[in-house]
């Protein structure tokens, strides 16, 4: 990892533009070092969200990975060919620099900040929120990167002055430092006080005119419930204790909750979707075979907002790993080509889901069969679907395949979230996925558990990279990440 500094800004809440930067700190003339931490935290929200959100191939392939959309003309990707476009690079970037190392020279800005005589009272409380939103994100963008890659760098990851090849922390250990952070941030939340006003746009609340405080406090309660439900099956005493603590805490509770980042119409901050499948004039994405097929077999009445109907006034799904024509094929649903479809960063479905996981694995929080029926739900109503109570009727929650009712559910209930779903499926082993015959021979003829290193690690810090691939058991697309246990 090398040295690399803050992006340059333009500011206002109508978003960001970014300046190509090098990469030396000490040498840059246009860096902008003193700039205002709203702006910062704008901007990590925005790449957050554009990198969890976007469709482009050269970065988040994860909805391909999970077959749900299937690609027309060039399949490198839907056959886990990641390395063509140096994918892994780009989205080890978008974690470190475009996130990371703006919300960590936010933090530095916030507690550098000499308050004006007006602000005196308010900005110790002010202050303390500002610093446990910033450390939120921090976790969910730490906890992001473990589930992508395994062991990462960690404790030496932003200081590229006294680290500039930093070493890589085990993965369990960066899980139980994150969850011991996170009940600090949360507890240092003053539901009453201030944020970052409207640079605040995950929870920008228009009667305050500021950050809506409780929503952070249930939106760090949630993130703490899903690192507890990702190590369920590694360390079940720290996952339930941490499981136990969120839902006590009071976690999103409505649509209206979920975290998610909201685009504008005009460019350049229109949501990533509309940018690769509107604007690009290129058609490069249909559905897939799979979850397409599943969908119709099971009168799921979501399928009409997943996608759109052929030119024959059909449904058809492409094969993974297959070229397909669209209008032959279904293109994705109308959300993925309207510009302010909103960015999910953590939703009520995927909360709604570990709830009802929580309840299957140690009777935490309710009945599982009423908060599986509660995460069905929320799927439905979070895509405007009608028809849920007739697919429940003959989807019953089973608890005797717990793994199963709950990983078929969540896996095409976080369509629009690629990752999360991949991380359901890989946690709970359902769907049982099989990979097209067409797949590259390195992803030994199964569906890939985890994204390689990138290639410009093994160049840049190559003992580092080493000594990780080693110690997870080899540097492949099959070795499972520390959580991933059966």
């Amino acid at each position: 990892m090398k040295k690399i500094i803050i992006p340059t800004l333009i500011l206002g809440l109508s978003f960001i533009s970014i300046a190509c930067t090098r990469d030396d700190v000490n040498t840059d003339q246009h860096a902008i070092y003193q700039t205002q931490p709203g702006s910062l935290v704008t901007y990590a929200q925005k790449e957050l969200s554009d990198f969890l959100n976007t469709p482009s191939v050269n970065e988040n392939n994860f909805r391909l990975t999970l077959q749900y959309w299937q690609e027309t003309t060039y399949v490198d990707e839907s056959n886990y060919n990641f390395t063509n476009r140096n994918v892994s690079n780009n989205v080890w970037t978008s974690g470190y620099v475009n996130v990371l190392k703006n919300l960590d020279q936010a933090q530095k800005t916030i507690e550098a900040y000499v308050p004006t005589a007006t602000e005196l009272s308010s900005w110790p409380t002010t202050k303390k929120n500002q610093l446990a939103m910033v450390d939120i994100m921090k976790v969910f963008t730490y906890q992001m990167l473990v589930d992508i890659y395994g062991d990462i760098p960690y404790s030496q990851s932003l200081n590229y002055e006294l680290y500039p090849l930093p070493k890589y922390d085990k993965g369990q250990d960066v899980y139980s430092n994150l969850i011991t952070r996170l009940k600090q941030d949360i507890s240092n939340i003053e539901v009453n006080g201030g944020g970052f006003k409207n640079s605040d746009i995950f929870y920008y609340d228009l009667q305050t005119k500021d950050s809506d405080m409780l929503k952070w406090k249930k939106f760090g309660n949630s993130l703490l419930l899903k690192l507890g439900i990702g190590i369920a099956d590694y360390n079940p005493s720290l996952a339930q204790t941490t499981v136990n603590d969120a839902i006590n805490g009071g976690v999103i509770s409505s649509v209206s909750e979920s975290c998610q980042f909201n685009y504008l119409d005009s460019a350049p901050n229109f949501n990533p979707l509309f940018g690769e499948l509107e604007l690009s004039g290129r058609n490069d994405f249909i559905a897939g075979k799979t979850l397409l097929d599943y969908m119709l077999a099971e009168n799921d009445g979501r399928i009409s907002k997943y996608y759109q109907l052929n030119d024959d006034d059909d449904y058809v799904g492409q094969v993974i790993g297959a070229p397909g024509e669209i209008g032959v094929f279904s293109p994705i649903g109308d959300f993925a080509y309207t510009s302010t479809t909103p960015g999910n960063i953590l939703t009520f479905t995927e909360v709604s889901f570990y709830l009802a996981e929580a309840a299957a694995r140690w009777g935490i929080g309710g009945t599982p069969s009423t908060l599986y029926a509660n995460a069905v739900n929320a799927s439905f109503t979070e895509w405007g679907a009608s028809g849920a109570g007739a697919y429940l009727a003959a989807h019953p929650y089973d608890p005797s395949n717990w793994k199963k009712s709950i990983g078929e559910q969540a896996w095409v209930a976080m369509f629009n979230q690629g990752l999360q779903g991949w991380n359901f499926y890989r946690r709970l082993d359902y769907p049982q996925l099989a990979a097209p015959p067409t797949a590259i021979q390195n992803a030994e003829g199964k569906v890939p558990v985890r994204l390689q290193y990138p290639a410009l690690e093994a160049t840049t810090n190559s003992t580092n990279y080493a000594a990780a691939g080693s110690a997870i058991g080899g540097d492949k697309l099959t070795t499972k990440i520390f959580w991933d246990k059966f």
